[in-house]
């Protein structure tokens, strides 16, 4: 048994919680001990880490991880934590996991912890010239606007194994460099990329997010839980419907609720409906991106028929706010089924025409087969899953996986490349749109008769513990961790993003090819920035 073994291999460690989801308690000197231990034993082989969330729980200030086997399909949790609150120092895992690199340097900007050996110390979301670290409990600097520009400097800092930082150059005097956003429209939202370049070729890709920083986290924790449901739908404002869905099965996870065999059916739909306007889009900016304006009008032209479908019956276009705790906040529309069947027939013979005008395009084909190519390994260690991980073998759509809703009631492909580039990533998402339109084909008919609800009870405290649940979002697993401590509001709440590893494995795609292919990588991971900077 791998407990057994973690036990007697790793003598600080102690098991908590259910047998079907254990977490693994350990002291910062013994951290990476386990974290390797989990990944490499043949027991473990825990590959990819779904979630990092820094804590602070008054007496210590630590990480908490969620670990998961793509082979052997097992999660667990890790936690550690130092009582050094001052200058608070954990071991780093970020070459365990590549999915780590970005993720303790959001843990340092927001809790100050340092992680000796990583090699890139400094803020991510934040300022440089913030004060404190604003997601610990005891957080009460005062920050004043600053009018001036944030500086950039050509520095970056290595944490030493006693948290001490020595400077290391993040770019060479000789390198020549260029700034990509954080204004640009290729950037797909407010990203800034300092790029260094030898001719038209990209050496470095250094990443700045932050831009459009709403603290929803940190928010969440002085909300009641009815209060956190529209944040949801605002981080990827693509994928509104699906990210609520996930919050709302966490809480009902929770508290034991169990919906209607109705609201399953209509949350089903709904996300698919959702599914297809984002990969619309997704086609549109993308066509526009590689200078195919026609593209553009035809898939937004198809994208409005969805949303007229989804506005309908939820209200809203591209913020439904239909998902409630418990079920949805109104029963479906009398024309839903009659206007998705429309629809149903309408879109193929539309996607024939889109094959035509973009997909066989030569010029097209050649902006991006071979281009920013992602093997399978680091799908999984950088954590990019959704039609970005499938492009490149990973079999991860979470609808498969963990099924939630009626999806184990539906028969769809998972459509999986092995390629990896940017074109099978565009494939990917445009094979998707089809098998979407074969689920909403299968439920339409079908939606049981019953409540579209469940009364709730007026305050709703979740029990103390930890959860995590997820959904297969338009761009990948997006996940959400709940800590509770049993009171009315979350201790901590965390967004496991669906677009913040496809910006982190932005600088590995890019380096060796053009400044243009840049654009190209970008538009084909198709990251959604408030989705990253939550």
């Amino acid at each position: 048994m791998l407990k057994d073994k973690v036990v007697a291999k790793i003598p600080g460690a102690r098991v908590e919680g259910d047998a079907s989801l254990p977490t693994f308690v350990v002291p910062p000197q013994e951290y990476r001990a386990l974290a390797l231990l989990l990944r490499d034993d043949e027991e473990g082989q825990f590959d990819f880490m779904t979630c990092m969330t820094g804590m602070d729980w008054g007496e210590e200030l630590g990480v908490v991880l969620l670990l998961e086997s793509t082979a052997l399909g097992h999660r667990a949790f890790v936690r550690t934590g130092t009582s050094e609150r001052e200058q608070p120092v954990l071991p780093t895992v970020s070459d365990v996991w590549q999915a780590a690199n970005l993720n303790e340097r959001e843990v340092y900007d927001y809790f100050g912890i340092r992680f000796a050996g990583h090699p890139d110390t400094r803020r991510l979301f934040l300022r440089n010239d913030w004060v404190g670290y604003p997601l610990r409990k005891d957080y009460n600097a005062v920050n004043p606007v600053r009018l001036e520009s944030d500086e950039s400097p050509d520095e970056t800092f290595w944490c030493r194994e006693d948290g001490r930082m020595e400077k290391r150059a993040l770019f060479a005097d000789e390198e020549y460099l260029v700034n990509i956003g954080p204004q640009h429209p290729a950037t797909h939202g407010v990203l800034r990329f300092r790029v260094a370049l030898e001719g038209e070729i990209v050496k470095k890709v250094d990443v700045h997010c932050g831009y459009i920083h709403r603290r929803i986290e940190k928010m969440c924790e002085s909300l009641a839980y009815r209060q956190m449901l529209p944040l949801a739908d605002r981080l990827d404002y693509l994928a509104a419907h699906q990210h609520r869905h996930a919050l709302c099965l966490c809480i009902e996870e929770a508290l034991q609720v169990e919906v209607p065999e109705r609201v399953k059916y209509i949350r089903t739909i709904m996300d698919e409906l959702n599914r297809l306007s984002s990969h619309l889009l997704f086609w549109s900016t993308l066509c526009m991106d590689l200078g195919a304006l026609t593209a553009f009008f035809y898939g937004f032209r198809d994208r409005e028929k969805v949303l007229d479908i989804m506005e309908e019956t939820t209200g809203g276009r591209l913020i439904q706010h239909y998902n409630v705790i418990g079920g949805v906040s109104a029963d479906i529309h009398p024309n839903l089924t009659r206007r998705i069947k429309e629809f149903i027939k309408y879109l193929p013979p539309m996607l024939k025409e889109y094959d035509r005008v973009f997909t066989g395009n030569v010029i097209a084909r050649q902006r991006m087969e071979g281009i920013g190519v992602l093997s399978r390994e680091d799908a999984i260690s950088f954590g990019v899953t959704g039609p970005a991980g499938r492009a490149s073998g990973w079999a991860c759509d979470v609808r498969k996986r963990r099924p939630y809703g009626v999806y184990d009631k539906v028969d769809f492909k998972e459509i999986v490349y092995t390629a990896g580039d940017s074109y099978h990533r565009y494939l990917a998402r445009v094979k998707e749109i089809v098998e979407s339109l074969r689920i909403l084909e299968q439920l339409v008919d079908n939606i049981p008769p019953g409540d579209f609800a469940v009364k709730m009870k007026p305050v709703i405290k979740l029990p103390e513990g930890r959860y995590f649940k997820s959904v297969e979002g338009s761009r990948g697993e997006f996940g959400v961790y709940i800590e509770s401590r049993g009171e009315k509001t979350p201790y901590r709440l965390k967004f496991r993003s669906t677009s913040f590893p496809l910006v982190s494995v932005v600088p590995r795609l890019a380096r060796g090819n053009k400044i243009a292919d840049l654009i190209t990588i970008g538009g084909t991971l198709d990251y959604i920035v408030p989705d990253v900077d939550r």
